[in-house]
């Protein structure tokens, strides 16, 4: 099956893999708000794919400047941004001098174990709050639709035994 907009552009496009569920979910949402899916924001989309990891701005540009593509920080920007909408990427609060973000949609949410004196980002698994969440809904009568637990920590100081 071709993914590939109709547009001009379409050579530009030809080695780009872009998962299906992905590109529909990022193209229905560009529709809802009148925007076109654009070659620049399926390079964004594809090249964040294949990160597959919590990323940066600056390690995105990298990874597009690394496969001869340029995509200006700003486009890269408002793309993340009609990302993080559509629910296909979530920002990742690290520290607050620079946005982290990952790959979101279809996955189940990433617990995350921050060290604040070293920027270090250890994921964690704790299936229990995924219950937890159920059950404080459920008692609201809500029903979640995601959920981020995030712990800050240093390590401890040395008691000097």
């Amino acid at each position: 099956m071709d993914l590939r907009p109709a547009s001009s552009a379409r050579s530009n496009l030809e080695d780009i893999t872009i998962f299906e569920p992905l590109c529909a979910v990022f193209r229905r949402h560009l529709r809802s708000l009148g925007q076109k899916y654009t070659p620049e924001r399926a390079l964004i989309l594809d090249a964040l794919v294949r990160m597959d990891d919590l990323f940066q701005v600056e390690q995105l540009q990298d990874a597009l400047r690394g496969e001869g593509r340029r995509v200006s920080k700003a486009t890269i920007y408002r793309t993340l941004k009609l990302l993080q909408e559509a629910g296909i990427i979530q920002q990742v609060l690290v520290d607050a001098e620079q946005a982290h973000y990952q790959l979101a949609y279809g996955r189940r949410p990433q617990e995350l174990l921050i060290l604040v004196d070293t920027n270090e980002v250890i994921p964690i698994d704790v299936p229990e709050l995924a219950a937890i969440r159920d059950r404080i809904c459920a008692e609201h009568g809500l029903v979640a639709q995601e959920h981020r637990f995030q712990v800050f920590a240093e390590k401890a100081p040395s008691t000097g035994k």
